[in-house]
């Protein structure tokens, strides 16, 4: 008789992500799921778009960063300047930006119809329940790159802070490649007030961005790093428009 096998314990292993939540929309797939965060940890909440990981609420360190370093980039005597989120995400940006009182309007564009569900009646509510309720806060449920090129409201803004994919080399979806063109930066540039700053976030660091955003005429282009536990840093391109 052969002998038997051993028999592997799974005693102690974290379990597999949990899909919460996941609906067909007009720009594919996006999923919710939910995996342990550790002992004595609040569960940990993943947004998946098309099978691409996007963001979790494990940290926030990086989408926090992307508002801070905005308003640095902004005088101190500008008087309650109006700032332009694009991707409302997990909500940690959102949150960041409502607990800054040196904000005026903050405008969130959100495209997927079951990302603002998430944080009005879901578990996200944990991370934006009181950015929501702040009367600063408008929600604008409709794609980014369609919003900043049609200026259809004629709205402006003194910062734009954009985290819709995992950087400008990769992209969630071939149609936001565009944001990144020379027409989409040029539509960045139409939607800022003079002297106004663009923050875009980006999982690594992208050189050939940075001469993109020269190239369309921003000024004082640099990038701040974010260091992570594993892999290259996390980074916030910054550039702002001349005055």
């Amino acid at each position: 008789m052969a002998p038997a096998l051993p028999q592997h314990s799974t005693a102690g292993l974290p379990e597999a992500p949990r899909t919460l939540d996941r609906r067909e929309g007009p720009y594919g797939e996006v999923a919710l799921r939910q995996r342990d965060g550790g002992p004595g940890a609040p569960p940990v909440y993943e947004i998946i778009a098309n099978g691409c990981f996007l963001m979790d609420t494990s940290d926030g360190r990086s989408e926090r960063l992307l508002i801070d370093a905005a308003l640095a980039e902004l005088p101190a005597a500008r008087p309650r300047p109006a700032v332009l989120i694009g991707g409302l995400g997990v909500g940690f940006s959102l949150a960041r930006a409502a607990a800054e009182p040196r904000w005026g309007r903050i405008a969130v564009v959100e495209r997927e119809a079951a990302v603002i569900d998430w944080h009005r009646t879901g578990p996200l509510s944990a991370v934006s329940a009181a950015a929501l309720a702040d009367p600063r806060t408008e929600i604008l449920a409709t794609d980014l790159v369609a919003y900043l090129r049609t200026g259809a409201d004629g709205d402006t803004y003194d910062a734009l802070c954009l985290d819709i994919d995992n950087g400008p080399d990769w992209t969630v979806t071939d149609g936001n490649g565009s944001l990144y063109s020379p027409a989409g930066l040029a539509a960045c540039r139409d939607r800022l007030a003079p002297g106004g700053v663009l923050a875009v976030w980006s999982a690594q660091p992208s050189p050939g961005f940075e001469q993109a955003l020269r190239n369309a005429g921003f000024s004082g282009v640099r990038t701040k790093e974010i260091p992570v536990v594993r892999g290259v840093p996390d980074v916030v391109h910054l550039a702002r428009k001349g005055a």
